[in-house]
């Protein structure tokens, strides 16, 4: 059975994890309160608003790479309220640093957004207003309705695939070595995922409900990059898994949930690795 901070891990970060809707939306997480945020804070050198009201500080300009949607960058970060409350962050989830994936980020529009505006090396602060972050809604218990938010992001490095699969790009986060039983053509496969596209978030979320695909390779019905991505996986491998669209739905989509040439982007959690004849 899967250790309990593992789960807090998986489903406890706001903005990174592209959320979990409902389930996320609902819990409470532990806040600190700092000093209110100061926007004439003289360490920053540079500045860039946006027409739509998102406002970036800069207080380092990285030399790296600019940021594009599909990438894949390992940060640190905290989100404060007006007040100074930090209600995100990697400390929060006892992380030196945590990944985050572009384009994807649909509940909190604002950070995608000010992410194509950064490069590898950036250190900024970035005013997400209301209606970019959690909007009327907020989430209860932890951000108000209507209420601006302060990104801290510092963008440490590009993320490369630990694998592609014909197209399907594969981010092993995290792995447990001590396990030996891999997915493949003779054993099955239990993972919770969380599936998004660039146009609607989350249209799959296999906690809420607590009920895990449960896939064989004979199986029908499981896109085929995520397939191709499952194979060899391991009982408690955490993956960020992207899926083109000629490996998932193509040119038709599918209903009125993935648009026509869409990509998917598949946040899955190994819960284990099964023999045939296994209870």
């Amino acid at each position: 059975m899967i250790s309990k901070s593992l789960v807090v891990l998986f489903l406890g970060v706001t903005g990174l994890l592209i959320s979990c809707g409902d389930s996320t939306e609902k819990r409470k997480l532990t806040t600190k309160k700092v000093t209110r945020d100061n926007v004439a804070d003289p360490s920053v050198i540079s500045k860039k608003k946006l027409e739509n009201g998102l406002t970036i500080y800069w207080f380092k300009k990285g030399a790296g790479d600019p940021l594009k949607e599909g990438d894949m960058v390992n940060i640190e970060y905290e989100v404060k309220l007006k007040d100074g409350k930090i209600v995100d962050g990697n400390k929060l989830a006892n992380k030196k640093k945590l990944p985050f994936l572009i384009g994807f980020n649909l509940q909190t529009p604002g950070w995608d957004i000010a992410f194509k505006e950064l490069r590898v090396g950036d250190k900024v602060k970035v005013l997400i207003p209301s209606k970019l972050a959690r909007g009327d809604k907020g989430i209860e218990g932890l951000i108000p309705p209507n209420a601006d938010n302060w990104l801290y992001v510092n963008i440490l490095e590009k993320n490369k695939p630990t694998r592609s699969a014909g197209g399907t790009r594969v981010w092993l986060l995290e792995e447990n070595k001590d396990n030996k039983l891999t997915f493949n053509d003779k054993n099955a496969v239990i993972f919770h995922a969380i599936a998004s596209t660039p146009s609607v978030t989350e249209f799959v979320n296999t906690f809420r409900l607590d009920k895990p695909f449960i896939y064989r390779m004979s199986d029908h019905g499981l896109v085929p990059g995520l397939k191709k991505a499952l194979m060899n996986a391991k009982k408690f491998d955490r993956l960020f898994v992207v899926v083109p669209p000629e490996e998932a739905y193509g040119k038709e989509g599918y209903l009125d949930i993935v648009k026509p040439n869409e990509s998917i982007f598949y946040n899955v959690l190994v819960m284990d690795v099964v023999k045939p004849g296994s209870k």
